[in-house]
């Protein structure tokens, strides 16, 4: 019992480090998902304006 007493600001500081890699990762995700999407809606958004040009043009 005295050894785990003794490993445990180590295990709290490698359990801390740990959740915080998580939530890095899962911020970065989330990040790149919305990235990816804004150029999605980008270029949806582009591909209309230019059908509505051509079609004033008609």
């Amino acid at each position: 019992m005295n050894k785990v007493l003794e490993n445990f600001p180590l295990l709290m500081y490698i359990l801390a480090a740990k959740t915080l890699i998580l939530c890095l990762a899962f911020a970065g995700v989330k990040i790149y998902q919305s990235k990816k999407i804004e150029q999605k809606m980008r270029k949806e958004r582009e591909a209309k304006l230019k059908k509505e040009a051509e079609k004033k043009e008609d």
